[in-house]
């Protein structure tokens, strides 16, 4: 499993403002992803709140939105199942150069929640829910809190 080696992380977000920026897609699977961010955040006692975009095209945009409007960091959470066709090549490919743009852009971080999947059974794996290996959307938030203390304190 890819969780393998992950590190253990001080997570204080106290003081932070996060958005959590959220597909629509695969309700299950990203339901579980949300849980996991909104809950890390609770414990970590950052200010936060849940936008609801259609898809993982939408995240980069939104993102940056969020960013821009004076947000310290964003979780980025979505679905991408592989299918018949080079969709999935497309969206993926879109969702993870658009968020990693508009993360340099800003010089504020996105936590990375976006599962690009072979099947449904991966998801359901890594989505935090009851008999998960993983739990990616707490995994993400944990990354943009910490990353966000980090560069407060490189500009401090």
């Amino acid at each position: 499993m890819s969780g393998a080696g992950s590190p253990e992380l001080d997570v204080d977000g106290r003081g932070l403002r996060v958005v959590v920026v959220a597909g629509s897609w695969h309700d299950e699977i990203t339901d579980g992803l949300i849980a996991g961010a909104t809950g890390t955040l609770e414990r970590a006692g950052a200010e936060f709140e849940l936008v609801r975009v259609p898809g993982s095209f939408e995240l980069p945009v939104v993102s940056k939105a969020a960013l821009e409007a004076g947000a310290d960091a964003v979780v980025a959470l979505g679905v991408i199942i592989r299918g018949g066709t080079p969709h999935f090549e497309y969206v993926s490919s879109a969702a993870t150069d658009g968020l990693t743009r508009v993360a340099l852009d800003t010089g504020k971080p996105v936590g990375f929640g976006v599962l690009t999947l072979d099947d449904e059974q991966q998801g359901l794996d890594r989505a935090g829910l009851p008999g998960s290996k993983e739990d990616k959307g707490r995994e993400a938030a944990e990354a943009a809190i910490v990353t966000a203390k980090a560069l407060q304190a490189l500009r401090a």
